[in-house]
C-alpha cells in the first residue's frame, strides 16, 4: 500500500450540485465559496463539463467560457472538466475540429485536468480530445466507465487501462457513474491497473446506494492515488461522499490528507445558504440511500426520474416493467454502460418498449447505437434489432470510427454566426455546434418582467395544474403521441409515430 496521503478533488461546483440540484448553481453563487475552496487544500476542483454547460445556456442565462473565466481568476487550486470525448458535452458525435478547437480554448482559459470517457468505452472515440489535450499541454485523464454487465469484465477493464497508457493519457480514473462499484472489485481494479500501468489510478463514485465511502477506504488502502469527495449538502446520495464524513472515516489511517476543516466547516455553512436557494430542485429522495440503485443497477438519477416521469405518463403501474426493460435494451444494444447520453437513449427506448410494444417505436439514438454510430459496442448488437434499425433508417451498419464521416465544421459554424450576427470567435464556434438553439436565445433580449398587479386586484395564487396527459398530435396520416421525458437532468421531447 502506497504511504503517500491520498489525495481528495472536490466535485462541489460540477457535479455536486449536478446530482443534487440539477446543475442550477449559477457563477454568481459559486464565486463567493472560491477563497475558501482555493485554501483547503483539494488536489483539483472540478468546474466545468458535465451538463453545466448545457444547463448554464439554458437555465442560467450564461455563457459558458465567462462562468471558467470568472472561476479561473479567483483560484490558483488546478481544474478539472468532464469531457465526453467525441462529443464534447453534447449528445452526439462532432467533427475532431470541433473538439480539438474546444479543448484548445478550455485549456487557454485556464483548464487544466481533462477528464475524457466515452460512453461505449470505445477508446477511438476518445483519442481526439486525448491528443488535443497533451498538444496543448493539458493533462488528459483517460476514464474507464465502470458498469456491470456479462461482458464486462476485471480483464477487459484492465486492459482499457493499459490502451489509455498507450494512448499518451497521464493517468487514468475510474468513474463509477452508478455507484455500483462494491469495495473489494474496486480495489482488486485498482491494483491490476497499478501493476499493469505506470500512471496514478484515480476513482469517482457516487454514493447513491450507500457503497460509495466504504469503496473509496477499500481503493485508498489499494493504493488509488485520489479520490473524488464533495461537501455537504452538495454530497452523499446521488453525489460524491462528502469531504468531512471521509476524513472523519480515515482517523488514524496513515494516507489521511491534512486538509483544512475549519475552512469545511465554514463552506459547509454557505452551501447550506445556496442549496436553500435552489430548494425547488433538490429532492429529499436524491440525499439518501436507495438500495434500488443494486437491484436495478441503473444511475441514481434514472431512477428518480422514472418514477416522475412514468407517474406524468400515466405509467406508474408499469415501474417494474420499464425497469425490466432496460437489460433488455441494454443487451440487444451491445451491452452499453449507462451514462450520459447513453443512460438517456436506454432509457427512453425502455419506456417506448412497454408502452407501444418492443422494438415498435425505436427511438433514433438507439437505432444509431445499433448501427454503431456511437462507436463499437462491447458486445455485438442483436442482428435482427440492427437489421430493424437500418430498415428504418436507410441507413448501413458502420465500423469506422463515428467521426471519420464528420466534415471539419469550424469554418461554416463561423459563417453561421456572421449571419445570425453573432460573435464568431472559436468559444462560440464551440458552444453552437452543441446548443445552437441556447446560445441564440442566449443573445435574445430578456423578456421584461411582468408589472405587478394592483393591490386591489390580489388573487391567491391556482393550484399547479396536474401534468398533462401526452398530446396527440397531427401528422403525416401517421398516430403520433409527444412525450417529455428526462433523464439525468435532461428532458428529451419525443414524438413517436406508430409505424406500419
Amino acid at each position: 500500500m502506497s504511504s503517500k496521503p491520498v489525495v481528495f478533488n472536490c466535485t462541489v461546483l460540477r457535479d455536486g450540485h449536478q446530482s443534487l440540484a440539477a446543475t442550477r448553481m449559477s457563477t454568481e453563487q459559486m464565486l463567493p465559496t472560491l477563497e475558501l475552496l482555493d485554501q483547503v487544500g483539494f488536489g483539483c476542483l472540478e468546474t466545468w463539463g458535465g451538463a453545466t454547460i448545457d444547463s448554464g445556456l439554458r437555465f442560467l442565462r450564461e455563457f459558458p467560457f465567462k462562468r471558467l473565466d470568472s472561476i479561473r481568476a479567483k483560484t490558483k487550486t488546478p481544474h478539472m472538466m468532464l469531457l465526453r470525448g467525441q462529443n464534447i458535452v453534447a449528445y452526439s458525435h462532432l467533427a475532431d475540429d470541433v473538439v480539438q478547437t474546444f479543448v484548445q480554448k478550455s485549456l487557454s482559459h485556464g483548464m487544466n485536468i481533462m477528464r475524457i470517457f466515452d460512453a461505449l468505452n470505445d477508446t477511438r472515440n476518445m483519442k481526439c480530445a486525448i491528443d488535443a489535450t497533451k498538444k496543448a499541454g493539458g493533462h488528459a485523464q483517460g476514464t474507464i466507465c465502470y458498469t456491470k454487465s456479462p461482458v464486462h469484465t476485471m480483464e477487459k477493464f484492465i486492459q482499457m487501462g493499459e490502451e489509455l497508457e498507450k494512448m499518451g493519457c497521464d493517468s487514468i480514473v475510474i468513474k463509477d457513474m452508478a455507484g455500483l462499484i462494491p469495495p473489494y472489485v474496486a480495489a482488486e481494479m485498482i491494483r491490476g491497473l497499478k501493476t499493469r500501468t505506470k500512471l496514478p489510478v484515480w476513482i469517482h463514485t457516487h454514493d447513491t446506494a450507500g457503497l460509495g465511502a466504504s469503496t473509496y477506504l477499500a481503493a485508498i488502502d489499494a493504493g488509488v492515488d485520489a479520490v473524488d469527495v464533495s461537501i455537504v449538502p452538495f454530497a452523499n446520495g446521488t453525489g460524491q461522499p462528502d469531504c468531512m464524513r471521509m476524513l472523519s472515516l480515515m482517523q488514524g489511517h496513515p494516507r489521511r490528507p491534512n486538509l483544512d476543516t475549519g475552512k469545511l466547516e465554514k463552506l459547509r455553512t454557505m452551501f447550506e445558504g445556496i442549496y436553500a436557494e435552489l430548494n425547488k430542485f433538490t429532492s429529499h429522495a436524491n440525499e439518501v440511500v436507495d438500495n434500488d440503485a443494486l437491484k436495478y443497477e441503473v444511475p441514481g438519477g434514472m431512477l428518480s426520474n422514472f418514477r416522475t416521469q412514468l407517474k406524468e405518463l400515466k405509467m406508474e403501474d408499469k415501474f417494474e416493467e420499464v425497469f425490466a426493460e432496460i437489460p433488455v435494451v441494454r443487451e440487444a444494444l451491445g451491452w452499453i454502460p449507462l451514462v450520459t447520453p447513453t443512460s438517456q437513449i436506454v432509457g427512453t427506448q425502455a419506456v417506448m418498449n412497454v408502452k407501444f410494444g418492443r422494438w415498435k417505436n425505436f427511438i433514433p439514438g438507439a437505432m444509431d447505437i445499433a448501427l454503431g454510430y456511437f462507436g463499437t459496442t462491447p458486445a455485438p448488437v442483436n442482428p435482427e434489432v440492427q437489421k430493424l434499425a437500418a430498415d428504418k433508417t436507410k441507413k448501413e451498419p458502420i465500423t469506422a470510427r463515428p467521426a471519420d464521416l464528420i466534415k471539419p465544421a469550424m469554418e461554416d459554424l463561423r459563417k453561421k454566426l456572421a449571419e445570425k450576427g453573432l460573435p464568431t470567435d472559436d468559444e462560440h464556434c464551440v458552444i453552437y455546434a452543441m446548443f445552437p438553439q441556447q446560445l441564440e436565445e442566449l443573445y435574445k433580449p430578456a423578456p421584461a418582467p411582468a408589472a405587478p398587479a394592483p393591490v386591489a386586484e390580489t388573487k391567491p395564487a391556482p393550484a399547479a395544474a396536474p401534468a398533462a396527459a401526452p398530446a396527440q398530435v397531427a401528422t403525416s396520416g401517421a398516430k403520433a403521441t409527444r412525450m417529455v421525458l428526462s433523464f439525468e437532468g435532461r428532458q428529451h421531447d419525443v414524438l413517436v409515430e406508430e409505424l406500419s
